[in-house]
């Protein structure tokens, strides 16, 4: 059965999500050298940053940062991390994916915040 485009990219995305969430654990583990621990909270940091280099909605470029910035930070951050471990973080952020998410959960949080913007509103106009 062969996977269309969008088939693949979504596994990559998911990938690179993954790896992402395995380099910010490598970051945090004390057997991972300093240099290799900035690259890499540098690289999840930007990653998860809602900030971009280049803003999306220039067409084109927009999107290169996310495409090649992010790939060669994540590839040159796993190089300077000694395999054992990344295989160790890698194993950590599989079993985090594979967690069930609990949308219950993320309502409650949801509703708290926006009782507190509410309150906070209130307080303020008062």
């Amino acid at each position: 059965m062969k996977q269309t485009l969008f088939q693949r990219l979504r596994h990559w995305a998911r990938a690179l999500k993954q790896e992402v969430h395995a380099l910010w654990l490598a970051a945090r583990d004390p057997r991972t050298p300093w240099l290799a621990t900035l690259l890499a909270l540098i690289t999840a940091g930007y990653a998860l940053s809602p900030i971009d280099l280049i803003p999306d909605f220039i067409p084109v470029i927009g999107y290169l940062d996310d495409l090649i910035l992010l790939p060669l930070g994540v590839m040159l951050s796993v190089r300077m991390i000694p395999a054992e471990v990344m295989l160790h973080c890698r194993a950590e952020a599989q079993a985090a994916a594979s967690r069930p998410v609990s949308r219950v959960a993320a309502a409650i949080v949801i509703l708290v915040w926006i009782l507190a913007g509410a309150a906070t509103a209130w307080f303020l106009l008062r």
